[in-house]
């Protein structure tokens, strides 16, 4: 019998599901959906959870930087695929983050790619952008903003790497933790479904999504909080940064260190702790007013 996985009915989320079954040899994708799910951003995640929960489905696939930090009871992430490129692209006017055009009015929902613009750029007009990723080009493309900040990851998945403009690298925006990552779910004690994708995942990706979540969590952030962590396995090594700071971008920390990827949750938790020591916790009190 063919393995089943959940997925939302977006074009991404059916691009992503989608490349998971091929790895896996075939899969019947089960289309699920978040009506009658509380409605903010995590409904989309708890649709996909549920259907694994309940049976409908052995597999769900998720975008890893949507995930709340903790996992859910009966549920656990099994492996994590090859990553996609972690950065944020720029789509529209400049060359550069320095060329951009004064006073450059960028589009973008995420407090934490607001922060570390306007810490970069304070001139820039940081405005509110929602929607799919087709819905976001449009608007740049009807002119409502001069460039956009998107997640490269989606736009190479979905062969759309074209319209990236320049990418910001990670040392000059730090990505959202599991950003480029897939984080393959199953219930936990599902051997057969957890072995199946172990056999398609990369030790390296999953080591880096590791270090990421736990900083997250030890942080007690959520998606909307102006939070960045990216770890790089590199070998023996386990490189992993982050990036707190105010919305307005008028004050941040930033850390880093090289670790043992053997425990890349250790890793994660130690950055965290040298972060929160710099002052992260007032921080993200003063981010959590202003927002």
């Amino acid at each position: 019998m063919a393995l089943r996985i959940a997925t939302r009915a977006s074009k991404l989320a059916l691009t992503q599901s989608g490349m998971v079954a091929e790895m896996l040899g075939g899969a019947e994708l089960v289309e699920v959906s978040s009506d009658g799910e509380p409605g903010d951003k995590s409904r989309f995640v708890r649709a996909v959870e549920n259907a694994v929960l309940d049976g409908r489905a052995d597999i769900g696939v998720h975008s890893a930087k949507d995930l709340p930090g903790e996992e859910v009871e009966g549920l656990e992430i099994a492996a994590v695929p090859s990553r996609e490129d972690p950065a944020d692209a720029w789509i529209g006017a400049g060359t550069s983050l320095e060329d951009a055009p004064e006073g450059a009015r960028v589009g973008t929902v995420s407090l934490r790619r607001k922060a570390q613009l306007l810490a970069a750029r304070p001139d820039l007009e940081v405005l509110d952008l929602n929607g799919n990723v087709d819905t976001r080009l449009r608007k740049l493309a009807e002119g409502d903003y001069d460039a956009i900040i998107l997640a490269a990851a989606g736009l190479r998945r979905l062969g759309r790497q074209d319209e990236i403009g320049f990418r910001l690298s990670e040392d000059r925006m730090v990505p959202a933790a599991g950003q480029g990552a897939l984080a393959l779910q199953v219930r936990s004690g599902d051997e057969e479904s957890a072995a199946a994708v172990r056999a398609i995942g990369e030790a390296a990706a999953f080591a880096e999504l590791r270090a990421e979540r736990a900083c997250f969590t030890r942080l007690q952030a959520d998606c909307s909080t102006p939070i960045g962590v990216h770890a790089k396995c590199d070998g023996a090594v386990l490189r992993i940064g982050a990036f707190v700071g105010l919305p307005d971008g008028s004050e941040w920390v930033r850390d880093e260190l090289d670790a043992d990827p053997g425990d890349p949750e250790a890793a994660g938790r130690e950055l965290a702790k040298r972060l929160l020591g710099a002052g992260a916790a007032e921080l993200l009190v003063r981010a959590a007013e202003q927002a």
